[in-house]
């Protein structure tokens, strides 16, 4: 019984140490993997994209599916905000200029309300005068 015993964690002490000498497999599609994530790292966004999918079309249950599909939606967010950005930008520029022409119809029509009044009130003097002459 004893024997057993001793043969029984002989054996399971060298599986398990067995297992840890093993090399690591990095799993299917690894050097797909390592080129987008590659491609993510220098800034070449729409190129990982599709190269994370590409990984995911071929190894849709690949270890490092789940990575990569969080990867390339992670990206694919990114780049809409990006588009997004421009556009928020564009509409900035538009708006500030648009706000610039009105400032400057706003000012022109201060000027004339301006000049209105003043000829206004030299109407009022005009009549006053020929109020008292009558």
């Amino acid at each position: 019984m004893r024997a057993r015993g001793l043969v029984a964690i002989a054996v399971l002490v060298a599986v398990l140490g067995g297992c840890a000498w093993l090399p690591q497999s990095r799993g299917a599609g690894a050097p797909m993997l390592d080129r987008a994530d590659r491609l993510a790292r220098e800034g070449s966004w729409e190129e990982a994209v599709t190269a994370y999918s590409d990984f995911l079309t071929q190894y849709p249950e690949a270890e490092g599916a789940p990575r990569a599909a969080a990867s390339r939606d992670t990206l694919r967010a990114l780049l809409s905000a990006r588009v997004e950005l421009v556009k928020l930008r564009e509409e900035l520029t538009r708006l500030r200029e648009d706000l610039a022409r009105r400032d400057g119809e706003l000012v022109r029509v201060r000027q004339e309300a301006e000049r209105l009044k003043a000829d206004l009130e030299k109407l009022k003097q005009v009549d006053l005068k020929l109020e008292r002459r009558k």
